[in-house]
């Protein structure tokens, strides 16, 4: 029987995945440890104890597992910007890789139950949609190429060690809590911008580009779920629903009391060249059937009531920005 109250360990406690799991754990009683990039003042759910760490130096972090002992560790810590995986592809893979690499060795070490937190950037050119966890993976960014060897790595420790280790090929995944560098972040935060007239216009790129939305606190319910399973395995968390940017916007739009018409929409966004990323070659839409199934997981969060949560939490920031009430 596993330990109670269990000792959980989250890399990356103060990002947006970071903040759901760590916030699930403290709910079941849980003591929590996360760590955090070094001088970083970012906030974390009251109640975990934080230790800075640098993701560069995978050895601290290896290290931090033994000394802690956990019973259970979320590797959700890594570079999430996909873009900027560009610049320094070989820091990326450091940062992914490695650091994956560090933590499952020293779980190994420790006996821990450990999830790792992977991406759909792993499938890239797979040749199909939806794409499940026995889809050719063939990424196409130095990102989707770290995540691919985290990916690997899980499944071989696994096998080598007996290691109760998980790979959650996560889809994209959003909240108020997004950093606004992120596509629907952007387009939550301009169209409560719109709404209180701040801006005239939003600037997107390609409005037909299709994703799988999901919100972050479902996809940390599936991890929680699967470290509690009888047996470990990978599983792809997705909504399993493709949705268009366009589709997108107009969520946010209706949430921010916009018109949505065609003509509103031409009228109110532009697509600007300097955002549209070269098109996928298959779309990047998650069959998540095997959580569904194995773990009894299903999303709380809608499409619609995701975008509206977010759209709510930005035009009450704008608000208090502006020094206006009411939010």
């Amino acid at each position: 029987m596993l330990p109670v109250p269990r000792r959980v360990l989250i890399t990356g406690v103060s990002g947006q995945d970071g903040w759901y799991t760590a916030a699930a754990c403290l709910a079941r009683g849980d003591e929590v440890h996360g760590t955090v990039r070094p001088g970083s003042g970012a906030p974390v759910p009251e109640g975990v104890a934080t230790h800075p760490v640098d993701l560069a130096a995978p050895a601290g972090l290896a290290e931090l597992v033994r000394t802690l002992r956990p019973t259970h560790v979320f590797h959700l810590a890594a570079p999430t910007f996909v873009p900027a995986s560009w610049e320094d592809p070989s820091g990326v893979l450091r940062q992914i890789a490695e650091a994956t690499a560090a933590v499952l060795a020293a779980c190994v070490a420790v006996e821990a139950r450990v999830w790792v937190a992977t991406s759909s950037e792993v499938f890239g050119d797979c040749g199909s949609s939806p794409q499940h966890e026995g889809t050719p993976m063939r990424p196409r960014s130095p990102y989707g190429i770290a995540k691919l060897a985290a990916h690997g790595l899980v499944g071989a420790m696994r096998a080598r060690h007996r290691l109760f280790a998980c790979s959650g090929i996560t889809f994209n995944h959003e909240s108020p809590r997004r950093p606004e560098r992120f596509l629907p972040r952007k387009v939550t935060r301009g169209a409560a911008a719109l709404a209180l007239g701040r801006i005239e216009r939003l600037s997107l790129g390609s409005l037909d580009a299709v994703r799988d939305w999901s919100h972050a606190e479902d996809v940390a319910a599936c991890a929680l779920l699967a470290l509690e399973h009888r047996e470990p395995g990978d599983y792809v968390v997705a909504s399993g629903e493709g949705r268009t940017v366009r589709d997108l916007v107009t969520a946010a739009f209706a949430a921010a009391g916009l018109a949505t018409d065609e003509l509103a929409l031409r009228r109110q966004v532009e697509v600007d060249p300097r955002f549209v990323r070269p098109p996928e070659p298959v779309p990047l839409v998650g069959d998540p059937s095997r959580a569904r199934s194995v773990l009894g997981w299903s999303p709380r969060w809608t499409f619609e009531a995701m975008v509206g949560e977010m759209v709510e939490a930005d035009l009450a920031a704008l608000r208090r920005e502006a020094g206006i009430g009411g939010g």
